[in-house]
C-alpha cells in the first residue's frame, strides 16, 4: 500500500507537546488535521502554540508567513472524539497507561470505519497488548515519534503481533512522505532506540559508581573522543532522571530482570532526592536560574596538566586500520615514527616510546594485561571515533607503570593536540566499552527480529544523534575485536551483563559483518 495521500484527514488524540508536534508534522505535509483533547480548550491552545513557534521562524527569516497561515488553516481543534470519525489515520499521543489507551482505541473502533488506520505514539507499552481487545487488531500499529516531533527525524513503525504487513508499510511510507526517517520495529520492550540506548547511560553510570572518573570528564570523553553530541550525564540531566530511570526500570522489568538492563543505584538516589536534572535545577550538574547562569562556572573536566617530557621515536608494531589515523597524526606533529611490519604475537598492535608500551584497550584492565603479557610499563588508550580529529583521550596505566611513564604518555598525546584524562584502571575504559555494549545490544535486537541491522543503525543516528550506527561502528572495528572486548569485560566482572550476543559471536567467528 502506498503512503496516505495529502487529501487524507489525520486525527491526533492528545494536544500536549507530543500530540501537537505530531499534528504540526502532518499539517506541514499538507494534510487536514483534527487535534482532539478531552480537556476543553486544550486542543485550541495547542494549535495557538504551534502558530507561535512557527512565527518565530518567520521572524528569523526561515519561513514565509504564508506557509504558517496555510499550516494553521489545516489544523482544526476538537473537544469531542466524534470529530475524528472520518479520519483516515488516527494517532494517539496520551498518557502512558495501558488501560486508558485500550479504552480510547475501543472508542475509535466503534466510531470509525474498518479502513481507518489506528496508531499509538507509545514509547514503552506493547502494541500487541494495546490492540488485544480490538475487533480489527490488524489495522493497529505503533507510530513512535521522538520529542520534539517537528524537529526529530526518526519515527519507529512498530508492528504488533496482529499488525498486517500492508498497514506497517503504509505507515512507513506515510512517515517517509512527511520527511521522517522511518524504521520498522517489532513490538518488544523499548522497541529499537529505548532498548539499544540503555548501555549509553548504564556504562556511564557504572563508571561513575566505580570512580573511574567524574561525570564532567566522562561526558567530555564521550563528546571529544567518541563524537557523541552529549555525554550520558548531561543527557540524563536534560531528559530528566525521573523519566530516564523509569524507562530503564520498564525495560528491565519487561525483560524479566535481565542484568543487561539493570537500573543504577546512583540514578535511583538522584530520583529519590528530587535531583531530576535541568527541570529541578540539580542533577549530576547544577543548573542555576536562567538569570544567574551568565556568572556561573559549570563543572569542568579534569584533564592532565601540560607534561614536559622528551619524546623518543615512536616504534609501531603492526598498525591496524583503527589506529592508523593516530599514527598519521603523530607524523604530522613532527614525531619520528618507525614501523615494524609484523603484528605482535597476540595479533594486536603496540606502540613503543622507549620502554613504555601504548596499546588500544581490549576490554581488560591494564593491570591484568600487563601481568598476562609481561609488560613493565603499560598505558592503555581509549577508542576514538576518529583519531585524526579527536580532541581528548582517556588513558589508564598498569600498576607497574612509573610516574615517568605516565608523564611520557601524557606528553605524547598532548603533542598530538589532545586533552588527556587519566582514569582509574577500568576494563574497556569509556568510549570502547560503551560502543561495544551498544553494538552488542543492537546485535541482539537484530537476532531477535526486532529490526534489521540497517534500521537499527538508522534509528540510533536519527533518533538519538549517535555519530555512527553501533553495528556499522562494530564492523569498522572488526567483529572479532568487538567480541573479544566483550568477552574480556565479562571475564573482568564475571557478569552476564557483558555476555556477547550470539549473533555478534557467530559473525565474528565466521568473519562476516552486519553490513555486507
Amino acid at each position: 500500500m502506498p503512503a496516505l495521500p495529502s487529501t487524507a484527514t489525520i486525527g491526533v488524540i492528545g494536544a500536549g507537546a507530543m500530540g501537537a508536534g505530531i499534528a504540526q508534522v502532518a499539517a506541514q505535509a499538507g494534510h487536514s488535521v483534527i487535534l482532539f483533547d478531552n480537556q476543553p480548550g486544550t486542543a485550541k491552545a495547542g494549535i495557538d502554540n504551534i502558530r507561535r513557534q512557527l512565527e518565530k521562524r518567520v521572524a528569523k527569516g526561515k519561513m514565509p508567513q504564508g506557509d504558517v497561515d496555510n499550516i494553521i488553516a489545516r489544523l482544526q481543534p476538537a473537544d469531542a472524539i466524534d470529530a475524528l470519525a472520518d479520519s483516515r489515520l488516527i494517532i494517539e499521543a496520551i498518557v502512558e497507561n495501558l488501560e486508558i489507551k485500550r479504552q480510547v482505541f475501543a472508542q475509535l473502533e466503534a466510531l470509525c470505519s474498518p479502513e481507518t488506520l489506528l496508531a499509538s505514539n507509545t514509547s514503552s507499552l506493547s502494541i500487541t497488548s494495546i490492540a488485544a481487545n480490538l475487533e480489527y487488531p490488524e489495522r493497529m500499529a505503533g507510530l513512535h515519534f521522538f520529542n520534539p516531533a517537528p524537529v526529530m527525524k526518526l519515527v519507529e513503525v512498530v508492528s504488533g503481533l496482529a499488525t498486517t504487513t500492508e498497514v506497517a508499510e503504509t505507515l512507513f511510507d506515510t512517515a517517509s512522505a512527511w520527511g521522517k526517517v522511518a524504521v520498522h520495529a517489532s513490538s518488544t520492550p523499548g522497541f529499537i532506540v529505548n532498548r539499544v540506548a540503555r548501555p549509553f547511560y548504564a556504562e556511564g553510570l557504572r563508571l561513575l559508581q566505580e570512580v573511574a572518573s567524574d561525570a564532567a570528564t566522562l561526558d567530555a570523553l564521550m563528546r571529544q573522543a567518541g563524537g557523541f553530541r552529549m555525554g550520558p550525564f548531561e543527557l540524563m540531566d536534560l531528559i530528566g532522571h525521573d523519566v530516564n530511570y523509569a524507562v530503564t526500570r520498564s525495560v528491565f522489568d519487561a525483560y524479566y530482570g535481565d542484568t543487561r538492563f539493570k537500573p543504577s543505584l546512583v540514578q535511583q538516589a538522584l530520583v529519590e532526592a528530587g535531583r531530576l536534572g535541568r527541570k529541578s535545577g540539580q542533577g549530576f550538574f547544577d543548573y542555576p536560574p536562567e538569570g544567574e547562569r551568565a556568572n556561573t562556572v559549570m563543572a569542568q573536566p579534569k584533564f592532565a596538566a601540560p607534561a614536559n617530557a622528551e619524546l623518543p621515536a615512536l616504534v609501531v608494531q603492526g598498525a591496524n586500520s583503527t589506529i592508523a589515523p593516530l599514527l598519521e597524526r603523530a607524523q604530522e606533529a613532527g614525531l619520528d615514527v618507525v614501523h615494524r611490519e609484523s603484528l605482535h604475537q597476540d595479533g594486536t598492535s603496540r606502540l613503543y616510546l622507549g620502554d613504555l608500551v601504548l596499546a588500544l584497550s581490549d576490554g581488560r584492565c591494564a593491570a591484568e594485561r600487563a601481568v598476562n603479557e609481561g609488560i613493565e610499563a603499560l598505558v592503555l588508550f581509549d577508542l576514538c571515533l576518529d583519531y585524526r580529529s579527536a580532541s581528548a583521550i582517556g588513558l589508564a596505566a598498569s600498576h607497574t607503570a612509573s610516574p615517568e611513564a605516565r608523564q611520557l604518555a601524557t606528553a605524547f598525546f598532548q603533542r598530538l593536540g589532545m586533552d588527556v584524562a587519566w582514569l582509574t584502571d577500568t576494563p574497556g575504559l569509556v568510549v570502547l566499552r560503551t560502543v561495544t555494549m551498544l553494538a552488542n545490544e543492537a546485535a541482539d535486537a537484530v537476532l531477535q527480529g526486532v529490526c534489521s541491522a540497517k534500521d537499527g543503525d538508522l534509528a540510533m543516528q536519527a533518533g538519538v544523534n549517535y555519530p555512527r550506527g553501533p553495528l556499522a561502528w562494530a564492523d569498522s572495528l572488526g567483529l572479532p575485536f568487538v567480541h573479544r572486548t566483550l568477552t574480556h569485560l565479562q571475564q573482568s566482572y564475571g557478569e552476564e551483563r557483558y555476555r556477547s550476543s550470539f549473533l555478534l559471536r557467530r559473525k565474528a567467528l565466521s568473519e562476516e559483518s552486519f553490513h555486507e
